[in-house]
């Protein structure tokens, strides 16, 4: 066995005029497992390809590979579990890599545990690292909502099958080509009687669900903020830099902001460009969700605060004074 397949997901179909010329573009925590898949090819002396389900994919940039598998059948225009996974195990025994790489996304983790049973391994899910070591690369995941890091090796004749945590690996180390790779149409061999579940009607706010996961600029409140009417402050800083509000688990459990904007271990794990903190202490369940930030910038009273531990810049003053400076100068600067 040789090589690493990175296997993607696409964005969810729309009017876009990608999908009128007949592609998708790839997601933004597919781009972070693909780069995660080229260094581990990198290192190990390997060659990069990649796997995607129906429509052709778009990237941002030419990524440097050694094909694209589009993978395309009747029965995988919708997802299911059933399908996806037959699909996947025809292509990696025609294949044989030696690595298959995935987002950690919840699609994946419905189907890729028991896509690696049938190769007679296990999933090592959820990675944050991967580290290259004599004999095999080592996986690196969390225990005890990020409190323990633990090392993983592969061991076994089959593939070894690994997910890689959003914002693990950035998209910027993607590695590029001046040429695009050869795509090569897969369509695997799949009847009906094999599907044993039918995919549900699409959820019906699914299209207005906030993917924090793909925001470049981020402002996070915490309970700081006292009072649910006092989020406003911190809304017009987020409308101030163009960014997406979310929040630490006791914003969204006391109802003041929705679940889909709490971001930790129980939440949305992000990496923006920049991501501020404002009125949050720093748990480490917190702290999980956000590793993956380039900058981190926390304003809190409390100097001995967990978040400073980790911001590359920190404020120690009172939310309420600083907050609506900042939104003040940086309209001025964009006025």
């Amino acid at each position: 066995m040789s090589g690493v397949l990175v296997v993607l997901e696409q964005q969810a179909r729309g009017a876009s005029s990608a999908v009128a010329r007949g592609s998708l573009p790839v997601t933004r925590g597919s781009l972070e497992a693909l780069a995660a898949g080229q260094l581990l090819a990198q290192s190990a002396g390997l060659d990069c390809s990649a796997a995607t389900f129906g429509p052709a994919a778009s990237f941002p940039v030419t990524p440097k590979l050694s094909a694209i598998y589009q993978l395309t059948h009747n029965l995988l225009e919708t997802y299911t579990a059933d399908a996806y996974t037959i699909a996947l195990q025809q292509l990696i025994g025609k294949l044989r890599p030696g690595y298959v790489i995935f987002p950690h996304t919840y699609q994946v983790r419905d189907y890729a545990p028991r896509l690696a049973t049938r190769f007679g391994q296990v999933l090592i899910s959820d990675a944050i690292a991967i580290h290259p070591a004599e004999g095999a690369p080592v996986f690196v995941r969390q225990l005890f909502q990020g409190k323990l890091n633990a090392d993983y090796k592969h061991a076994g004749d089959g593939p070894c099958f690994a997910s890689m945590q959003a914002g693990a690996i950035t998209a910027d180390a993607l590695q590029t080509s001046d040429t695009p790779a050869p795509v090569e149409v897969f369509t695997p061999a799949i009847e009906a009687d094999q599907v044993r579940t039918k995919p549900s009607a699409p959820f019906r706010e699914s299209a207005q669900t906030v993917d924090l996961a793909s925001a470049p600029v981020i402002v996070s409140v915490g309970r700081g903020i006292r009072e649910q009417q006092n989020i406003a402050l911190v809304q017009a800083l987020a409308d101030a830099l163009g960014a997406e509000l979310a929040a630490s688990r006791p914003i969204c459990d006391a109802g003041w902001l929705p679940m889909e904007r709490q971001v930790g271990s129980s939440g949305q794990t992000v990496s923006p460009r920049l991501y501020l903190a404002i009125g949050i202490s720093g748990a480490i369940q917190h702290l999980v969700g956000i590793k993956g930030s380039r900058t981190i910038v926390a304003i809190n009273r409390d100097q001995n605060a967990p978040i400073f531990e980790v911001a590359d810049y920190g404020i120690v003053a009172d939310l309420f004074e600083i907050v609506p400076a900042l939104t003040a100068a940086i309209r001025a600067a964009k006025s």
